[in-house]
């Protein structure tokens, strides 16, 4: 259950919205006037003589909250009068107006006396006496004053009030006014942290600019004032009170009250405040009323109120935490929390001000802090009182301290007046009065403490002075009694010990309070309950009650309150209207919280019983000349009980007397009045009475001549009423003129309006003969009104009164007649009203026509649920169907059944008196191994006298080798096993099921291509069978790639031995593998790596031993092997490296490296989003490593973005390089770089070829070492010995031809002639050096042993700098 639904009289709904307050404004300006014009009358007779017969209650009811007069008249002389004594007594106790001032107020005009009981609660009911004595005797009378609910147009079931008294007001404005309240705040709810607005607003007469009434807000019975957290506005038509920051401590019941010397004029309503979200799951709610008392120099007592624990685990103790005016550093005050709800806080600083917080701790965590206290000053109170005036010369003053005056007193007397002011289980707070005299100087004060018997002293406070006449004595041992002594100090010395206090013991004063005793709950409002209860037994320092309540049955509690009560009765509002509560309440104090109370009784949430409000919308219905026939509305609340009947008073226009029509209750709405005289005016009243009493009067009707109605056109429809209520539509209902005219009434014209419009809009065109009519089209939330036309053969008759405002908008919660069929089959409809009271009745009708055909339709009531049953339904029984539950705010709707519907519902009935057997599946069938069938199906129950049966083309077969039938009743499956299908089994099968009344069947026709599949598949599981025999492939050759780009072909292999080949082939020829397959492991793989298109072939994998042999085949060409590409791409795709930028004398190279790649993979390059195709600039190519675009001899234009995508049939794999900026100058610097390092290397001078590195020869002999050179330009050629320059002679010459062939030549060689010879080849572009060894021996001599000559190598030889720069 939750607290939070917002009351009926909070929510807007047809009777109760704005537009019907601007109605009622109305209203209040007439009472307003009319009050006027009776105060200016001089005697109060005329309104005694004008009491009708008809206010037949002896006793006189006051309404909660308003004056109550009790007149009394008694006839006599003037002498009489002045010698007459007159009394007042309230249940035989005379009336004293000093003890309560304003409650009572006694007049005595013109031989009426008037006792008028001011703001008249629940505690006035009683019998109240008048007693009038002279000299020739006494005479006396009664009257027994009733104190009820307040029971006003705009909340017609309000709350009661609470038992706060509020103060009078001190000082009363001169001025007269006369307020009336026209839109009221109402039960508010709201979180912590919210904001919300409390408003009226009213009507102010004589409205003043300069001048008005005062106006007071208060919270139970404080006068509030502004503050940071609430701000007041009064002025133009209204008064506010407004929440910044709603806190717990904002609960309460806020009251309105206007003053002025006309009187106060007020309102109340509660505000509930619910805990805010805690900060940890489970924490309590924050404390709350968080107060500072007894503040000192260093010292200051908080004390707050608890949180309500109840869908919390219990609190365990309080934090409080202080902060310094001015700043926003909180300090925790005490180590370990404290238990009780009173801390004194030691450690001020003097003269700084502070502000308080306190925060609960549960077992589940801190709860937020409460709100923060007003500030307190660290000062000594004392302090202003020792301030003395003392007059100098002439009227000069100056002020002074007391110390000034007491002389150079020394060291400081000792303190007097020591006692313990608070005593809790954790500490004691020592009190006591200052030395006298005291001296000038600053005073301090040490704390001895002595355990009782032990004769030692021990000081308290040894480390820090105290200041204050007040200390909280902590640490003392539980169970020990101590007394104490203090001392006072200054700077001139210590006291003597002050007089020891009596023995102390620290423990807890006050104990928790015993529970609440018996509470009763008793009906309210309709979603409100009051709740009262005995006061417990042990209420010392009660800080007020929680009250907490249940849904029955469900022992869910919630808090009703979450701010302490004082008072032992509450109004629980924001309850569901229609449901069961329970309540229990737990008394509070600082110590803690009382044991839960016994559980109320069980409690519905709906309206107390009162007399009923007046009947309205008189109207006259037909005349005779003699007599007038009457008919009215009923009152809009019955008070919750049926109304027994109404009473008719009538008069004479301008008659003062009301004379009574009937005297017993007429029980319709209609009433012929008789003995009228033709030609006068007559108005009436009515008023309408139940078990509660007769309630008020009705308004006079209008003034209505008796003259006989002889008009051709029928007279008036009245009795307008309005159901089914929606947002765009309604249901408009009215009864049939009693006067018809001179022909019957044919039918009846619809006219509708806005509310204050002026034109009326007529809605059905045609006549409609029904008196209902479905207006639609209305637009939502507009306020309309009504009037009906009657017609006859002569024309269209007076129309009808105008109807009450209907607001167009659908009630919150509206529910809707549903229809359905019972267990036994009976259709029915139903409908569920929780707003219902005692006097609450559901009407059903068929097309508005109340239903009283017992022989078609019976109906059932049960609490808030009614249901109409169709007896014997057929097509005579469609049509509309309504229902409406008096006494409730116009809760109705309508069904329309309609031929689908009543089948739908009927067939539904017809399931139920003539069950079937509801099965979870069908027939259906399923093939085994061996190509056996299976033909099954499953009921949701079977009972173990079910029988069943099986067909086959009409006849029934049994159980037997053929047909193996079989059925589990407990799980309801029923099957028939083939164990051999074949081509005579076509046909249709049926399974046909009894069990008991119920029955099923269900069938299976297998003809045709039906019939084909199913044998087909059975043949196929049936040489599936003979394959497993032997050694088979569980799953066939598949393939899948590898996470490093190699295509596996896989296979499963089942039922292998020892003996059993596998062989692996492609086109038929074995493919040889590294290894064999291990077929214990049952798998057997392939891998093919870096696939391609010579990898295209038919692939086997054969099995083969004694039993049997199988074989898998799988071909990898055309879409097989595209999917396997696509697979390759996939890995590479999401394998590809970022791309790379590599340069070359050709140009810019960009490179994507993955782990293999082919160029039959779907590949693209692109240059700013634009494909780019492989072309004589853009070259496009790859390798196994990687795929690369190759930008030959690069531009300007090729700068910006590329982008390499490889597509693997369901996602493009990307990777982009913005080539442009920085990133391009640097790759194409380097691109000019390799370029020209290129074409130098290329024209560099070199030795092609001709030179060995080593050449051995004799003595003697001629040595040519020849070899060609190239360079372009020609290259200079330079021959040394031993790296120095070799002079040219007969001995040695070098030849050079055409720039191109050098030979070297020695003549005679001598061993001098072996060394290191080399040449040097080169021009600008560069050149190689070329060492060349040769060795000379003797004749005769051994050739050396040397490894065989190779060709020598060169060694480069760099450009010069100015060839560089070339």
């Amino acid at each position: 259950m939750s607290l939070v639904t917002v009351p009926f009289y909070q929510k807007r709904h047809r009777h109760f919205d704005q537009s019907y307050r601007n109605i009622q404004t109305r209203y209040l300006l007439d009472e307003y006037a009319s009050k006027k014009r009776a105060s200016t009358q001089a005697s109060s007779q005329k309104s005694l003589s004008q009491r009708s017969p008809s206010q037949r209650a002896s006793s006189q009811t006051s309404l909660g909250g308003t004056i109550c007069r009790v007149c009394a008249k008694r006839v006599s002389t003037q002498e009489d009068e002045e010698q007459e004594n007159r009394s007042r007594y309230k249940d035989g106790s005379l009336i004293c107006q000093a003890a309560e001032p304003g409650k009572y107020r006694i007049e005595s005009n013109y031989g009426v006396h008037t006792l008028e009981i001011n703001r008249a609660d629940f505690d006035d009911t009683a019998t109240y006496s008048a007693v009038a004595t002279n000299a020739h005797g006494q005479v006396s009378t009664n009257a027994a004053v009733v104190v009820r609910r307040f029971r006003g147009d705009e909340e017609p079931f309000r709350s009661v009030g609470l038992p706060i008294g509020l103060p009078l007001s001190s000082v009363i404005p001169y001025t007269h006014f006369d307020v009336q309240f026209l839109e009221k705040f109402g039960v508010t709810f709201r979180r912590e942290g919210e904001t919300v607005t409390l408003k009226c607003t009213m009507l102010v007469t004589p409205d003043l600019k300069r001048v008005q009434p005062r106006a007071e807000w208060y919270r139970d019975d404080v006068l509030l004032k502004e503050s940071k957290w609430t701000k007041m506005f009064f002025g133009e038509g209204q008064a506010s009170l407004s929440f910044s920051h709603l806190h717990k401590d904002d609960e309460g019941l806020y009251t309105l009250r206007i003053v002025s010397r006309g009187g106060v004029s007020d309102h109340s309503a509660f505000l509930f405040v619910r805990d805010a979200d805690p900060l940890v799951t489970g924490a309590p709610g924050a404390p709350m009323d968080l107060q500072c008392h007894d503040a000192n120099r260093d010292y200051v007592i908080v004390t707050w109120k608890p949180p309500n624990t109840t869908t919390e685990s219990p609190v365990m103790g309080y934090f409080v935490d202080r902060c310094e005016v001015g700043t926003n550093n909180w300090v925790q005050c005490n180590d370990a929390p404290v238990k009780i709800c009173k801390y004194p806080v030691t450690g001020l600083f003097e003269g700084r001000s502070y502000i308080f917080r306190v925060r609960a701790v549960n077992s589940a965590g801190i709860s937020r802090p409460s709100r923060v206290s007003d500030a307190v000053a660290a000062l000594d109170p004392l302090d202003l009182r020792r301030l003395r005036a003392v007059h100098l010369e002439g009227e000069k003053e100056i002020a002074i301290y007391q110390d000034d005056l007491e002389g150079d007193a020394q060291v400081p007397g000792p303190p007097t007046g020591v006692h313990a002011s608070e005593i809790s289980r954790n500490y004691v707070v020592l009190s006591w009065e200052p030395p006298t005299p005291r001296g000038k100087d600053p005073l301090m004060y040490f704390i001895e403490k002595s355990v009782v018997g032990s004769g030692s002293w021990q000081r308290v406070n040894a480390q820090t002075a105290v200041r204050s006449p007040r200390y909280a004595v902590f640490d003392l041992m539980e169970g020990k009694s101590y007394v104490f002594r203090v001392l006072s100090a200054n700077r001139h010395g210590l006291s003597e010990p002050s007089e020891i206090t009596s023995p102390i013991q620290a423990q807890d004063v006050t104990v928790v309070p015993s529970a609440p005793g018996r509470v009763l709950a008793s009906r309210n409002t309709k979603t409100s309950v009051v709740v009262q209860w005995d006061r417990p037994k042990h209420e010392e320092d009660l800080l007020g009650y929680y009250v907490d309540c249940c849904v029955a049955g469900t022992n869910l509690w919630e808090p009703c309150n979450h701010k302490p009560i004082g008072y032992n009765r509450f109004v629980v509002h924001g309850l569901t209207t229609g449901e069961q509560y329970i309540f229990r309440v737990k008394a509070v104090n600082a110590v803690g919280m009382s044991e839960n109370s016994q559980e109320s009784d069980v409690i519905k949430v709906q309206a107390a019983l009162t007399v009923p409000s007046h009947p309205y919308g008189i109207t006259l219905l037909n005349c005779d000349g003699h007599s007038m026939t009457l008919g009215w509305k009923v009152p809009k609340f019955s008070g919750g009980s049926p109304i027994l009947g109404y009473y008719l008073d009538k008069r004479e226009v301008h008659h003062k007397n009301w004379h009574e029509v009937n005297s017993s209750p007429s029980k319709p709405t209609i009433l012929t009045v008789d003995g009228l005289m033709e030609g006068s005016l007559y108005e009436f009243k009515i008023a309408a009475v139940n078990l509660a009493g007769i309630g008020e009067p009705s308004d006079p009707s209008e003034h209505f001549k008796c003259e006989a109605w002889t008009m051709p056109e029928p007279g008036p429809a009245y009795d307008l009423t309005f159901c089914e209520v929606r947002d765009t539509s309604l249901v408009m209902l009215w009864k049939a003129p009693v006067y018809s005219g001179s022909s019957p009434v044919s039918g009846y014209f619809v006219d509708f309006r806005e509310e204050d419009a002026g034109e009326w809009i007529t809605v059905n065109q045609t006549t409609t003969a029904n008196r209902y009519l479905k207006v639609s089209d209305l637009q939502q939330g507009k306020t309309y009104v009504f009037r009906v036309r009657a017609v006859n053969a002569n024309g269209v008759g007076k129309p009808s009164d105008t109807s009450e405002p209907v607001l167009v908008e659908a009630r919150p919660g509206t529910k809707e007649i549903s229809a359905g069929v019972d267990e036994q089959g009976n259709i029915y409809l139903g409908f569920d009203c929780q707003e219902m009271t005692d006097a609450s009745q559901f009407t059903w009708c068929k097309s508005y026509e109340e239903i009283s055909d017992d022989e078609r339709f019976k109906i059932e009531t049960v609490g808030d649920h009614s249901k109409l049953y169709l007896k014997n339904p057929d097509k005579e029984d469609l049509g509309t169907y309504s229902v409406s539950v008096s006494d409730t705010d116009g809760v109705s709707s309508s069904f329309v059944l309609d031929p689908e519907e009543l089948e739908r519902l009927m067939a539904l009935s017809n399931e139920i008196k003539n069950p079937t057997i509801p099965l979870k599946s069908e027939l259906a069938y399923e093939i085994f191994d061996k190509g056996r069938v299976r033909f099954w199906l499953q009921a949701e129950h079977l009972s173990p006298d079910a029988s069943y049966r099986f067909i086959i083309n009409d006849r029934e077969v049994s159980d037997s080798e053929i047909h193996r039938i079989k059925c589990d009743k407990a799980t309801g499956i029923i099957e028939m096993v083939m164990d051999r299908f074949s081509i005579e089994n076509e046909g249709t099968y049926t399974v046909q099921i009894h069990d008991g009344k119920a029955k099923s069947q269900s069938s299976l026709v297998l003809i045709g291509d039906a019939f084909k599949t199913v044998l087909e598949e059975a043949e196929f599981q049936r040489k599936e069978f003979l394959r497993k025999q032997g050694p088979h492939f569980a799953e066939y050759l598949h393939w899948d790639v590898t996470e490093e780009c190699e295509v596996r072909l896989v296979c499963k292999v089942a039922n292998t031995k020892k003996e059993t080949v596998f062989k692996w082939l492609k086109d038929d020829v074995l493919y040889e593998t590294e290894t064999l397959p291990n077929l214990e492991r049952g798998i057997c793989e392939l891998l093919i790596p870096k696939l391609s298109k010579k990898d295209h072939g038919e692939y086997k994998a054969t099995l083969k031993d004694d039993r049997g042999q199988d074989v898998s085949v799988l071909e990898i060409a055309g879409k097989v092997y595209d999917d396997m590409i696509l697979a390759m791409s996939r890995v590479c795709g999401k394998s590809a490296s970022p791309l790379k930028v590599l340069c070359t004398p050709e140009g810019i190279r960009l490179q994507c490296f993955m782990k293999y790649f082919t160029e039959e993979m779907k590949v693209n390059w692109c240059h700013k989003d634009a494909k780019i195709s492989s072309s004589e600039h853009m070259r496009i190519g790859g390798s196994e490593e990687m795929a690369w675009l190759q930008i030959c001899e690069p531009t300007e234009k090729d700068k910006g973005k590329y982008t390499f995508e490889i597509f693997d049939g369901k996602d493009n794999h990307q990777r982009s390089l913005d080539l442009s900026g920085q990133a391009f100058d640097e790759a194409f610097a380097e691109f000019q770089q390799l370029k020209a390092a290129a074409f130098a290397e290329k024209n560099r001078g070199r030795l092609i070829g001709g030179l060995p590195d080593v050449v051995t020869i004799m003595e003697g002999k001629t040595l040519n070492l020849t070899c060609t050179v190239f360079g372009n330009p020609d290259p200079e050629v330079i021959w040394f010995k031993n790296d120095q320059d070799i002079q040219l002679s007969e001995h040695f010459s070098v030849k050079v031809e055409q720039a191109k062939y050098v030979s070297m030549t020695i003549k005679g060689v001598t061993s001098e002639d072996s060394g290191k010879y080399s040449i040097n080849i080169k021009n600008k572009y560069g050149g190689e050096k070329i060492d060349v060894t040769v060795s000379v021996y003797k004749h005769g001599e051994k050739i050396p042993d040397m490894a065989p000559p190779q060709q020598a190598k060169p060694k480069l030889i760099p450009a010069s700098a100015s060839a560089a720069g070339q």
